[in-house]
């Protein structure tokens, strides 16, 4: 079915950490115009962070302020934006983490929850954030995921998955010391991973997602002689998710099951903890990956990449990760539409 302008999803655009190079970033791909066939784009965030976004990536913007996003013009060939007015950028050094900014940011991220709680757009997608600045700012969480789901009063299993070359690569455990996770890994746990996996890929369109599930031992223990992790506690929980019907194997040794995945033997991999996966993820495209906020019930993308305060206004910050992001959300959200 061709897609017509006004039944494409509505998605909050959020510019993100002002001090970083969300700002330019947006301006640029609005400017650019080259997801307008993909998404109705609405910016929610401060018309002054915008301008100074403009400037930083020497565009011009035709703006249109509106109360809401449900108040969008579709009709207009202006940019649909939601003035906050809330972030003066011109008090918040560019290329610095600032709490006051961290602050402004989760405010800004948690105005567009409330309009996709209100039903007004179908998905959040946010330029890069600093966790450490939002931290700072008042919003004690280690991330902006479990930031997210306190704003929803989400209860149940979620998790970030990151998306780079069709890859969907998630993680038992996340933002937490190596020493806490391990203690966080067990059958409960790795279910949970499987399963979510399994569940945003099919949301993605892939209709039999396979699964490798990745070992916490080098060498997946060594047949026992680097733990037993992997006998006792791993391969019993995978065949037990296979046995429901989801795609899924292993425990297979971390250091080169990643290798297999880009080859395209499997659709995803699930780490043990947080730097098995991301590592490998981040060496394969740094500049390209996308973040999920998977198992909550509003969609939430980003660019895996950070703020990049090393080059904040000159021009030279890639947009691809953010375009994919905007892509991605869009896909899941016209994914749940057709299926509700």
């Amino acid at each position: 079915m061709e897609m017509t302008v006004t039944s494409l999803p509505v998605i909050a655009f959020v510019p993100g950490d002002c001090t970083g190079i969300g700002p330019e970033q947006t301006a640029r791909i609005l400017a650019d115009g080259v997801l307008a066939d993909v998404a109705r784009l609405v910016v929610v965030g401060d018309a002054r962070v915008l301008d100074m976004g403009m400037s930083q990536a020497g565009v011009r913007l035709k703006i249109e302020q509106i109360g809401s996003p449900g108040q969008a013009n579709w009709q207009s060939d202006a940019i649909q934006l939601v003035d906050l007015a809330n972030t003066d950028p011109s008090l918040l050094p560019v290329g610095k983490a600032s709490a006051e900014s961290g602050r402004l940011t989760g405010e800004t991220l948690s105005r567009a929850i409330d309009f996709a709680k209100a039903g007004e757009v179908d998905a959040i997608t946010f330029a890069p954030l600093n966790k450490r600045a939002m931290f700072d700012g008042g919003w004690k969480f280690p991330d902006e995921h479990k930031m997210f789901a306190n704003l929803l009063g989400h209860q149940s299993y979620f998790s970030e998955m990151n998306v780079l070359d069709g890859q969907w690569m998630s993680r038992v455990t996340g933002h937490q010391s190596l020493r806490e996770a391990i203690d966080c890994i067990n059958p409960g746990s790795i279910t949970d991973a499987i399963e979510l996996a399994d569940r945003m890929m099919r949301k993605a369109g892939i209709a039999k997602p396979r699964i490798a599930v990745a070992a916490l031992n080098p060498h997946a223990g060594e047949n026992g002689l680097f733990g037993r992790d992997e006998i006792e506690m791993i391969r019993p929980t995978v065949e037990a998710a296979a046995k429901t019907g989801i795609a899924c194997s292993g425990p297979f040794p971390a250091d080169t099951i990643y290798i297999r995945a880009f080859a395209g033997e499997f659709d995803s991999v699930v780490a043990m903890y947080h730097d098995q996966g991301q590592i490998a993820t981040k060496l394969r495209g740094f500049n390209r990956g996308v973040t999920v906020t998977a198992g909550l019930e509003t969609i939430f993308t980003t660019p895996s990449h950070g703020t990049a305060f090393d080059i904040v206004g000159k021009g030279i910050a890639k947009t691809g990760a953010l375009e994919s992001a905007i892509r991605l959300a869009a896909q899941l959200a016209a994914t749940r539409g057709n299926s509700a």
